[in-house]
């Protein structure tokens, strides 16, 4: 009795099995489709597998941020350069997520994997050995182009793999990616920086995407679009979801996505993400400059302040995300979330003047922000998505896109702002420690030259070793040969402090209110996404969500008996 032939019988050069066999393994490496919905523990690798992928791909997009001093330095950047590399990469992410929403039919996972490998590699070979500061912008600008990619098919992942009853755990999971991945760099670089040069950190964050790279290569895998282009609600959807997969044309499916998605619950709810979280944006990229320039934190001391954000963040995400899953509501916990997120942050804004302001006292106001901000997030993404499928859920990808563009590109514009505003960063940045160094090693020419104000400002009119002889000899009788020799020797530091010493100072005088301007912004931008909560899908009431979800589940029981009463 002979066997059945299989589509891939036709396409077997000859008999020989082994030759079979690795056409069969290669091709698990780029055919990632499942025919059927995985079983629970199957379903929470896959999530896992892509939670932890995001995690280190923002480890190695926030590298850079942590080391941002060491790296101005390096490549003798101007801090507004170095904001640059941000502000072009951050251009080039944003769309690069629209990349992602036209070449999803290339494969979710696929995008992710080697997405991830093209970024390992970059961060690992590239930016360390980059050859000079323009280098360095283009290979971050591929970097950020690939981040851009993930963070929208990373999220379209996590939603295929969770009913939306369970979403606000996958989602906050998934949300702990760029967190933990924030927590990661500030708690690898505040242990490691005192033995390890900028270009290890980098190499450490590499090392991390490769490792991860194996591990999803062979093992992570998506939903054909048959499944994936559907609303599931519960696990107990399943049976009914791959009934009707068998007669969904994917293609049909697509039509009109790109204009189903330019409405305001979904453009109008990504842009008040987007200004939602102008506050992280500033800690990932300014925090170590802030702290540095107004407290005079080291590097390694600023990150350890922000582990206190990103930790607390982290885990309000995933407990908040069960505690909305359990209600089934989730813009109660957004509106709790950012209206306790506004009142801290703003008491933080109050603190930025004042210089006596202590390591606890904004490890505290952190870990508040870090848990409201969760609290409105880890919900918000759920409804975002739920949102999207309301419209027509075979267009998540590019839902999810539309989010990706805007958030990036509001990225790049607040990066591109800060120092426009915060005009005190770039003197303070460049040369604010140059200027103290040559403070304290002119400190005894200084001592002399205050003393004799008036004849150094007239020995200043005329270059070294040119004044006229009854100066000179004034000079001699007044200070003394010794004190002279001492001026004399100064020199190189004086110069320093006669062409940037007032600028640093007035910088330091006016970066603390400057600062305090960017807080306050951030504020207003937590205020202006209260009302875009009230366009998104989802009820108010845990009673409501709980009758829908009864109403569902019987509608479901009436379809499938439906279907098992037809005929073969």
């Amino acid at each position: 009795m002979s066997a059945t032939p299989t589509p891939l019988d036709a396409d077997r050069p000859g008999p020989d099995a082994r030759s079979a066999g690795a056409r069969t393994a290669l091709s698990r490496l780029y055919r990632r489709d499942l025919a059927e919905y995985p079983a629970t523990g199957r379903r929470m690798a896959y999530l896992a597998i892509v939670v932890i992928t995001t995690v280190v791909l923002y480890y190695m997009l926030y590298i850079q941020y942590a080391v941002a001093t060491s790296i101005i330095t390096h490549f003798d950047m101007t801090y507004r350069y170095f904001v640059w590399v941000s502000v072009i990469g951050n251009a080039v992410g944003a769309f690069a997520s629209l990349v992602a929403g036209l070449a999803d039919r290339w494969g979710r996972a696929n995008l992710v994997v080697y997405g991830l490998l093209v970024a390992s590699l970059l961060v690992f070979l590239g930016l360390p050995n980059a050859g000079g500061k323009t280098m360095y912008l283009v290979l971050f600008a591929l970097v950020s182009f690939i981040e851009g990619i993930v963070l929208v098919a990373t999220p379209a992942l996590i939603r295929d793999f969770s009913p939306q009853v369970g979403r606000a755990t996958a989602m906050g999971a998934w949300t702990m990616g760029p967190v933990i991945g924030s927590l990661v760099v500030t708690t690898v670089t505040s242990n490691t920086l005192d033995t390890s040069s900028w270009q290890d950190e980098l190499r450490y964050s590499g090392v991390s995407g490769l490792v991860v790279f194996v591990i999803a290569i062979f093992a992570l895998r998506e939903l054909s679009p048959g499944l994936r282009d559907q609303i599931m609600v519960t696990l107990r959807d399943r049976a009914l979801v791959e009934a009707r997969a068998k007669g969904i044309d994917p293609q049909a499916a697509r039509r009109g996505e790109w204009r189903q998605m330019l409405r305001l619950d979904v453009a109008g709810s990504a842009l008040a993400i987007s200004l939602f979280l102008l506050l992280y944006f500033a800690a990932v990229g300014n925090f170590v400059v802030y702290f540095a320039t107004t407290y005079g934190y080291t590097e390694q001391r600023a990150n350890a302040v922000a582990n206190w954000y990103w930790a607390a963040n982290a885990i309000a995400l995933v407990v908040i995300g069960v505690i909305s899953d359990r209600l089934k509501v989730r813009k109660p916990f957004m509106i709790v979330g950012a209206v306790g997120s506004i009142v801290v942050t703003a008491i933080f804004a109050s603190r930025a003047t004042h210089p006596t302001t202590g390591y606890y006292t904004f490890a505290w106001l952190f870990i508040g922000i870090g848990v409201f901000s969760g609290i409105a997030y880890g919900p918000w993404m759920a409804s975002f998505t739920e949102t999207v499928e309301k419209h027509n859920p075979a267009a998540t990808a590019t839902g999810l896109a539309v989010w990706g563009w805007t958030i990036r590109i509001v990225v790049a514009v607040s990066a591109a702002f800060i120092p426009v505003l915060v005009t005190s960063v770039t003197p303070l940045v460049d040369h604010g420690t140059e200027v103290t160094v040559a403070q304290r090693q002119a400190a005894p020419a200084l001592a002399v030259v205050n003393a004799h104000p008036q004849l150094f400002a007239e020995l200043g009119k005329y270059p070294p070793g040119k004044a006229p002889a009854a100066l000179t000899q004034q000079a001699v009788q007044e200070v003394g040969p010794a004190d002279l020799a001492v001026v004399q020797k100064a020199q190189p530091q004086l110069a320093v402090l006669t062409t940037y010493g007032a600028k640093v100072q007035k910088a330091a005088h006016d970066g603390p209110g400057q600062w305090r301007t960017w807080w306050w912004i951030c504020v207003g931008g937590q205020v202006l996404f209260l009302p875009f909560v009230f366009v998104m899908a989802g009820r108010w009431s845990p009673k409501r969500a709980k009758q829908d979800a009864d109403e569902h589940q019987a509608a479901v029981d009436r379809e499938m008996a439906a279907l098992a009463a037809e005929p073969a």
